[in-house]
């Protein structure tokens, strides 16, 4: 049996670097869309995170999952709004 390589990352924009504008904690990132966002949290940026080293697990098999960081989706943003991060024309005009 053949393991199909996972190509997906190879469509649309590269992952780039971002920082958290809180805490600085360094992430890759990539927007397939204004409502789609890939983040790769390195090893560092899981030991810098404020909010992930302050969240607690919840209950449940899925309650050590970490949702989100919302000054992290903030930087993000910004980082697309400044366009340093592209986000691909998803209008369909184009």
């Amino acid at each position: 049996m053949t393991i199909r390589p996972d190509e997906r990352l190879l469509d649309g924009p590269p992952m780039l670097p971002v920082r958290c504008r809180a805490c600085g904690a360094p992430v890759r990132a990539r927007k397939a869309s204004w409502q789609q966002t890939s983040i790769q949290w390195s090893a560092e940026a899981v030991e810098t995170c404020l909010e992930r080293r302050a969240s607690v697990p919840g209950e449940g098999p899925n309650g050590g999952l970490f949702p989100a960081c919302e000054a992290l989706r903030e930087s993000i943003v910004r980082a697309a709004l400044d366009g340093e991060l592209p986000v691909p024309d998803d209008t369909g005009d184009g």
